[in-house]
């Protein structure tokens, strides 16, 4: 068998594919791999380059094959995509992979560790609880509005909703519906001291954490979404600028431009939509608790575009200042109070 130079590795959950080419290119290996056999094939193998998608397990993956001498480098799934070359199979996936790798301008995924990925976690777990406490929260406001007992919008008057449902003698409730919600009302419960644990977690790792103390001096940017940058931009330095950063997190518009014309249309919402919806929460709080503007040039945007453009907009300018905090060191200034230190 000629040298294998470069792999191409479809992940999966029992059977992995292997599509292996030489230095000229030619296929010379194409296989496929039981999950208790893939360490044993590369670590009999001499060191090669070795290509996955960036998806479920890779990280896990990653790490224990280039334990083995190989260099692994991820790739986004959808930059994959267009070198498959006709149909969809395991076989055409392993070597559109290693077609792809192979490219000087393809992209690759930084390799997490295994507790950056146990950080990142806990605030996908607790993203998780908020949506089904949500759910649940929805659920009673509907059931009790059937008896007509409403209550104003918000967690904080959720606590008028329970104390309908614990209290027999409100005779608005029948007793049956008063069961079955009392079930609603007890997984609320549970969940808040669950999302309560978590935060307190955050909490206490963020203020361990330098970078994290730093971030937190960004208006708009709290425990939670200073803790999630962290916990899910490993490598802030493999963007390289500010721009680069804001357009994975998907703020950047989609273009349609031909002819010279430039035509650009609302934001990608590309990347990882959970920090993208975490920084244009916190734009969103900026603009309203504010008593005075933040900024002119916040101020005249905030005049003229609605309040979600704006929003958007504000979100967009905070993660720029995110990867130059990430990056570059310091903490958070203002445009007057940096003009006026300088």
């Amino acid at each position: 068998m000629e040298k294998i130079i470069t792999i191409g590795l479809d992940l999966a959950k029992q059977v992995f594919q292997v599509h292996g080419v030489d230095e000229d290119g030619n296929a010379v290996l194409r296989k496929a791999l039981r999950r208790n056999a893939v360490l044993d094939f590369f670590a009999k193998l001499a060191p090669c380059t070795v290509g996955m998608e960036a998806c479920g397990g890779a990280h896990h993956w990653a790490r224990e094959i280039a334990a083995l001498g190989h260099e692994v480098k991820l790739m986004p799934p959808a930059y994959v995509k267009p070198y498959v070359k006709r149909g969809k199979n395991d076989a055409a996936d392993a070597e559109a992979i290693c077609e792809a790798v192979k490219r000087p301008s393809m992209r690759f995924v930084p390799i997490k560790s295994a507790a950056q990925q146990a950080n990142a976690m806990i605030y996908k777990t607790r993203e998780l609880l908020v949506r089904q406490r949500t759910q649940l929260v929805n659920a009673l406001r509907a059931h009790l509005s059937e008896f007509g007992i409403v209550a104003a919008r918000g967690l904080g008057k959720l606590a008028e909703l329970s104390a309908v449902v614990h209290d027999d003698s409100d005779a608005r409730l029948p007793q049956a519906a008063r069961l079955a919600l009392g079930e609603l009302v007890g997984q609320i419960e549970a969940l808040d001291k669950r999302i309560e644990r978590l935060e307190r977690e955050i909490v206490s790792q963020l203020r361990a954490h330098e970078a994290g103390r730093r971030l937190s001096t960004v208006p708009g940017i709290g425990p939670i979404t200073a803790g999630a940058l962290l916990a899910m931009v490993p490598d802030p330095g493999g963007f390289r600028s500010a721009r680069h950063f804001a357009a994975w997190l998907g703020f950047t518009p989609r273009q349609k431009s031909s002819g010279g014309k430039q035509r650009l249309g609302s934001i990608s919402k590309q990347g990882n939509r959970f920090l993208r919806s975490l920084l244009i929460v916190g734009a969103a709080n900026v603009l309203k608790r504010s008593s005075k503007p933040v900024s002119t040039w916040l101020a005249a945007l905030r005049q003229r575009r609605p309040f979600k453009v704006t929003a958007v907009a504000l979100a967009h300018k905070m993660a720029r200042i995110v990867w130059a905090l990430m990056v570059k060191g310091g903490v958070y200034r203002a445009a007057e109070q940096a003009v006026a230190t300088s």
